[in-house]
């Protein structure tokens, strides 16, 4: 069978569809000329395809028709700059101030009822306490209000627009960020931070003053219930007596301290919060300054933990007496000392024995020993508890008078210290406040003991004159020094059952009883819980800690005859 000729040559077949070689292409690239005094190519890379040439000419006539625009003022030239180049979105525009009409917007979203401000500044988010704001839709703390702040982002996801600065009380809008002036939000600021002038603060012991927090409860300012985080009743009732020194409290409530360090400002604005007659609620927490004394004390005195009331009495007026800028070998540089240090003079004298010739024990009169030594709290020792029972199989609570145990400063019945015979006086002159620390526990190596004894004492002018050696350059002989009770400490023991081997224990409760003086009646507090007391009945509570005011007029450092006032 013969061969079919082929329609056209294979040559021909080539030269029309078949590409060139790639060294073919790359010496024609080569020997390829200039085109207008330019190279066509770099010699690496292909002319362009017909289909690539149609997009080239495409945007060749889209810069033609923009260079005539140009050249006719249609297209305005806009000058980026380098960060908006590089950024795709541009930063949110924050207003100074709102927009005219809308001064009060979003202030009907602020909740009152959420408010509280008592727990410590820091941001629930990053746990910061710089820069802290407080949302008064929900009451939480966010630090900042720039645009990438924690409080900006908490504005933009739940809708939350109304800041308070805990620092500055400036009241901002988020996420707009301009400031709100506005009268309605006086009270707020109040409540952050009250602020009493001084006719106020003097009128606070004259008039008597009622006031009512939102949930319409009538409280009174200055008796007021303090929260129990957990097992801090013993701080409670120390920071109320304290809070009724006037002195010490009109200092907190009157002096600029945002210079002193933080246990001096803390305990100054739980000392206002306690006062504070427009209170959102009608009591206080202390968690903020609790935090601070956990801090300082190196967690000795914590919320969570039972505590002496005298050992933390004792630390924190040493402590407050160092942040005030007290001196520690100066008497009387700070409103402490002035208010609670006094001077004792304390004569001791050795117990020495030898035997004589007929073999007997006798004892020799050493020298006497004399020091003065300062003080800010008198220790009164209790008698010891009978150990039997009486008639009727019923234990005896002994009573002794708070008179009988002050003895122990009269500078005639010695004490014995282990070898050493030891007799007290109290000096000239007297502080304005006495604080009595009446001994109820001892502890040995074996047991813990509690001396349930009564101390009776009378509510008012209780002469401290016999404990006070007389010095007619400071004061008349034979004139009384009366003092009045401003606060009293009572302990309780109540027995709880648990599941431990020991079976029931016993934990202490502690209350406070404070004297209202524009009413001249009693109010005893628990916690949260303020009830009136009668004072015919104060002393049948075991007393632990007492707070005594110097009465003005006779035997208060003045010439006035007749009766003084509390």
């Amino acid at each position: 069978m013969g061969k079919r000729q082929a329609s056209e040559s294979l040559e021909e077949l080539i030269a029309a569809d078949s590409p060139a070689s790639k060294r073919a292409r790359v010496d024609e690239a080569e020997d390829s000329e200039p085109v207008n005094g330019n190279s066509a190519s770099n010699g690496h890379l292909m002319s362009p395809r017909p289909e690539d040439r149609e997009k080239l000419d495409i945007l060749g006539a889209a810069e033609e028709e923009h260079a005539e625009l140009e050249e006719a003022g249609a297209t305005p030239e806009v000058a980026l700059d380098e960060d908006e180049e590089e950024s795709a979105v541009a930063a949110p525009q924050r207003q100074q101030a709102p927009v005219e009409g809308y001064t009060d917007l979003y202030l009907d979203t602020i909740n009152r009822n959420v408010l509280d401000f008592d727990f410590e500044k820091l941001c629930s988010v990053t746990l910061s306490n710089i820069n802290v704001y407080a949302c008064l839709v929900c009451g939480k703390y966010y630090q900042g209000r720039g645009p990438k702040s924690q409080a900006y982002f908490h504005a933009l996801e739940e809708g939350h627009h109304v800041y308070v600065n805990m620092e500055t009380k400036k009241v901002y809008v988020l996420p707009e960020g301009y400031e709100v002036k506005s009268k309605s939000l006086d009270d707020i600021k109040f409540v952050v931070d009250p602020r009493l002038t001084r006719n106020e603060v003097a009128r606070l012991d004259k008039e008597q003053k009622t006031a009512w927090d939102l949930s319409g409860r009538k409280y009174i300012p200055g008796f007021v219930g303090m929260n129990n985080i957990k097992a801090n009743d013993y701080f409670n009732v120390i920071i109320h007596a304290l809070a009724h020194v006037v002195p010490l409290r009109n200092f907190s409530m009157l002096e600029d301290i945002s210079s002193r360090p933080q246990l001096a400002q803390r305990f100054s604005i739980l000392v206002r919060k306690i006062w504070n007659p427009r209170a959102f609620k009608a009591h206080v927490s202390p968690h903020e300054l609790l935090q601070e004394i956990a801090l300082r004390s190196s967690k000795r005195f914590t919320l969570t933990a039972q505590s002496d009331p005298v050992e933390f009495l004792s630390w924190f007026l040493n402590n407050l007496h160092l942040s005030l800028g007290g001196s520690k070998t100066k008497p009387g540089s700070s409103i402490i000392q002035r208010v609670f240090q006094g001077t004792l003079k304390i004569e001791s004298q050795q117990i020495t024995a030898r035997a004589d010739a007929g073999d007997r024990l006798r004892f020799e009169d050493a020298a006497v020993q004399t020091e003065l030594s300062r003080y800010l709290i008198l220790t009164l020792d209790l008698p010891p508890a009978p150990l039997f029972q009486d008639a009727l199989d019923k234990n005896i609570i002994p009573q002794v008078p708070l008179t009988a145990i002050l003895s122990k400063y009269d500078g005639l019945r010695a004490q014995e210290r282990l070898n050493t015979r030891v007799r007290y006086r109290l000096l000239h002159p007297l502080p304005p406040y006495l604080l009595f620390h009446i001994k109820r526990f001892s502890r040995n190596k074996f047991v813990a003991e509690r001396n349930p004894t009564i101390v009776t004492f009378p509510v008012r002018s209780l002469d401290m004159s016999p404990y006070v050696e007389p010095n007619p350059s400071l004061y008349p002989p034979g004139e009384p020094i009366w003092y009045d009770l401003v606060a009293n400490i009572t302990h309780e023991a109540v027995r709880t059952r648990d599941d431990s081997v020991e079976g029931e224990q016993e934990s202490k409760v502690w209350r406070v009883q404070l004297r209202d003086r524009s009413r001249e009646e009693w109010w005893e507090v628990q916690d949260l819980f303020v009830e009136r007391e009668r004072a015919e009945t104060l002393f049948t509570k075991e007393s632990y800690v007492q707070v005594w005011e110097r009465r003005r007029g006779v035997g208060g450092n003045t010439n006035s005859k007749g009766k003084g006032k509390a």
